[in-house]
């Protein structure tokens, strides 16, 4: 565009020369030719004007230090601090951003997303997940491993699991889902005195007094003792309302409403918590799974398809479906998009503008020029044509207002 502009300056001279050159050698066509004449000369000082106006504004024209040239270069700061005013002004702040955020729908752009077969642009994902390998293996997997076990341990002993466990334990009460686990417990336990009838023989054996033994008594008694408590166990399985069982129901109960309401027991299970965590097999086990949930990021980041296709993308594939028919969904996600943008604005809209004024005062005056002409240089050489052209239809106006008068 500096060439095109440039080109027709020169065009024009070259006419207003030809014209001045032939006016006084041919008097019939004098007339003509000073039409001709005036929209060149018009049009030579008009794409002269602009020239050293937009050349004003980058650099001094033909290097002469002419005052009030090569503005932006001497003015380079205060135009990085008028930048960063403005920016804070006009749309780093909470409105602006606000009602900017509703005229957007993030809820709309991830359904498209995730509903599409590929889960959106290939490239994208692709780049998103090679970012995402990159970093895995760039940072070491001790230190990595280390503080991944230290979140999870400091997350686990902050937790509060006396009151989760007795409202789990209350759920199951009310809802009768221990009586499986009463009915296995029953059962188990008369399979395991069963197996061990030679135990129990040999302890009231041992325990009994001579007399019984020389008479064969204890034997008996044994047997007796057996057969009572597989009856007994019998009798708990197969009646609901056994005073056993209800006494089983109580004692969980009474377990439930400790769980949530005793501080001692809170406390226990307290110190059970941490003497489990202490515990090195758990630590192995914490360790163990950082690692395989490590190998699997990475496979899924170095194979972004298969992922995309297996049963993260299943999943994916299932969250876009449900956010399209919750429309109440929908509306809390933009929510939440619109507040956490707004409040970027309020607490990072300083940071952003000192960084956009550092950054340009950091620059020296030729890459701030550069950068600038490269960005509007292209309009600014429209000016030039439009001034030479404009300037000649003037210069052509006047002339003939001249020779009409």
């Amino acid at each position: 565009m500096r060439l095109v502009a440039t080109g027709l300056l020169i065009l024009m001279a070259a006419i207003f020369i030809g014209a001045r050159l032939l006016e006084p050698a041919d008097p019939a066509l004098a007339p003509a030719l000073g039409f001709v004449r005036a929209f060149a000369e018009a049009a030579m000082v008009g794409g002269l004007a602009d020239w050293f106006a937009v050349t004003a504004l980058f650099r001094h024209p033909l290097g002469l230090p002419i005052p009030h040239t090569a503005i932006i270069p001497r003015n380079k700061d205060r135009i990085g601090d008028t930048l960063a005013r403005f920016l804070r002004t006009h749309f780093l702040i909470p409105a602006v951003v606000a009602r900017r955020m509703r005229r957007v729908d993030v809820a709309g752009a991830a359904v498209r997303f995730l509903t599409l077969p590929t889960l959106g642009d290939g490239r994208v994902r692709d780049g998103a997940t090679r970012l995402a390998a990159d970093l895995l293996e760039a940072l070491d997997p001790a230190s990595l491993g280390g503080m991944a076990r230290e979140a999870i341990d400091t997350r686990l002993r902050r937790l509060d699991a006396a009151p989760l466990l007795g409202q789990a334990l209350g759920a199951a009460l009310a809802k009768d889902r221990h009586l499986p686990l009463i009915d296995g417990l029953l059962r188990w336990t008369s399979r395991a005195l069963e197996a061990n009838e030679h135990v129990i023989r040999q302890m009231v054996h041992e325990r009994a007094g001579s007399i019984l033994r020389w008479t064969g008594l204890d034997e008996t008694l044994a047997d007796k003792l057996i057969d009572g408590l597989l009856r007994l166990i019998d009798d708990v399985a197969a009646d609901p309302g056994h005073p056993l069982r209800m006494r089983i129901d109580q004692g969980l109960a009474d377990l439930a409403h400790d769980l949530e309401h005793d501080p001692a027991m809170g406390r226990r299970v307290a110190r059970l918590r941490d003497e489990l965590l202490d515990n090195p097999a758990m630590r192995a086990w914490i360790d163990g799974l950082w690692e395989q949930a490590r190998a699997a990021l990475l496979r899924a980041a170095r194979d972004p398809g298969a992922a995309a296709s297996g049963r993260l993308g299943a999943v994916l594939s299932q969250l876009g479906t449900a956010l399209t028919a919750d429309p109440r969904l929908q509306r809390a996600l933009n929510r939440f998009a619109r507040r956490t943008a707004t409040g970027f604005a309020a607490r990072y809209g300083d940071p952003l503008v000192r960084l956009v004024s550092d950054t340009i005062r950091s620059w020296d005056s030729q890459t701030v020029t550069r950068r600038v002409e490269d960005a509007v240089g292209r309009d600014l050489q429209y000016i030039r044509i439009n001034g030479t052209l404009v300037g000649g239809l003037v210069g052509l106006a006047l002339h003939g207002l001249s020779v009409w008068l």
